[in-house]
């Protein structure tokens, strides 16, 4: 039985248009919904939109639950799902904004209410990049952006004993949709209001798990390589399901579905064996493989995981702390001259490399130099 809370809260502009008294006030909303960047929406209409949101702030510090739950749909669902008070637990809320100024505000708006009820609530604003409807390409790739915190993130906390809401009674419609239609595959509860009535519909989690196992193994290399923001040749994307590729401007990426059906089968597969480096400069050794092959499947999940990790690093220089790439220090281990992370728990152990000209060459897995 799960105890804590993962609360995924997408955030509408409700709690702003609602305390509106005039439609040119709520035009004045619906006029700047998709806009960026404060500075670019002309001076007077940008202090009336700062005072409506200064307005706002100061009803929120005096608002109870049942006047909360009647200022934004985003409160209403969150004060529902724990029936009608906010207890004093440390679950996680996820408020997700859309990538405007309005809806980040609005965000901000609905924490400050949450965090006057309970100081020991743990909440994120999440500001989604090219979230807004004004570029639908962006709002595409936004959304593949997405899933792949999903894949990260929820999984983890659903690991660690978290039960996954989505709650979707707030937030604008292209959204919810895109949510909706992804809670299948991650969300152990998904919950509405509807606007005629003022109980909660919960919809429990059904049972579907797509089988793309097959799909991504007869192409691992190029869904790999998608994955990983990595350059491909046209013909190799042939014969993939259109549903699971994105295209723009001679760019191709994994679509939303396709970072989903990735997400499910990539643990699957990682764990059967060491595959071949995404990119060229990365080689194995073969005492490299060999250390590889008798390890557990978990361990070898991660190996191959890192081994990614190492081709982002030497495609865009991106170097996390799971990585770790670093040059050694002290004790020389030649021919290895760098190192990275495998795993730090239990019998932690690095992996150790050269390079040979322009050439990655991964040494052995190993004990950490101390």
């Amino acid at each position: 039985m799960k105890n804590k809370k993962y609360i995924l809260s997408p955030c509408g502009t409700s709690l702003l248009t609602n305390q509106v008294k005039d439609n040119d006030g709520r035009n004045l909303v619906f006029k700047y919904a998709n806009e960026k960047n404060r500075d670019e929406i002309p001076h007077d209409d940008k202090n009336k939109l700062e005072k409506l949101i200064q307005y706002v702030s100061k009803l929120i510090e005096e608002a109870d639950c049942q006047q909360a739950k009647k200022m934004s749909a985003e409160l209403n669902g969150i004060i529902q799902i724990y029936g009608g008070s906010i207890p004093d637990d440390t679950d996680f809320h996820l408020l997700l904004s859309t990538d405007t100024w309005l809806g980040e505000e609005t965000a901000k708006l609905v924490e400050k209410w949450l965090k006057l009820k309970n100081k020991n609530i743990i909440i994120s604003i999440h500001r989604q990049c090219d979230l807004q409807t004004k570029d639908i390409s962006a709002f595409q790739l936004s959304l593949s952006e997405l899933v792949k915190r999903f894949n990260e993130e929820l999984d983890r906390y659903s690991k660690s004993g978290y039960k996954i809401i989505f709650n979707l009674t707030g937030g604008f419609k292209s959204v919810q949709g895109f949510l909706q239609s992804i809670a299948n595959f991650y969300a152990d509860e998904v919950v509405y209001i509807f606007e005629t009535s003022s109980e909660l519909l919960r919809i429990p989690r059904l049972p579907i798990k797509l089988d793309a196992l097959s799909i991504m193994e007869n192409k691992l290399m190029v869904f790999r390589k998608l994955s990983l923001g990595l350059e491909i040749e046209k013909n190799q994307i042939e014969r993939i399901p259109e549903t699971l590729l994105f295209t723009f401007d001679n760019q191709t990426t994994l679509s939303p579905w396709g970072e989903i059906l990735w997400g499910q089968s990539k643990r699957d597969i990682y764990s059967k064996k060491l595959f071949a480096p995404p990119i060229d400069k990365i080689r194995y050794s073969n005492k490299f493989e060999s250390d590889v092959s008798g390890l557990e499947p978990d361990r070898r999940v991660q190996i191959n995981e890192r081994i990614d990790q190492l081709a982002k690093y030497f495609t865009n220089g991106d170097n996390p702390n799971s990585l770790d790439f670093k040059k050694l220090k002290g004790k020389a281990m030649l021919p290895s001259t760098h190192e990275i992370d495998a795993w730090s728990d239990q019998d932690a152990k690095r992996i150790f490399g050269h390079y040979e000209d322009d050439i990655f060459v991964i040494d052995k897995l190993d004990k950490g130099l101390h």
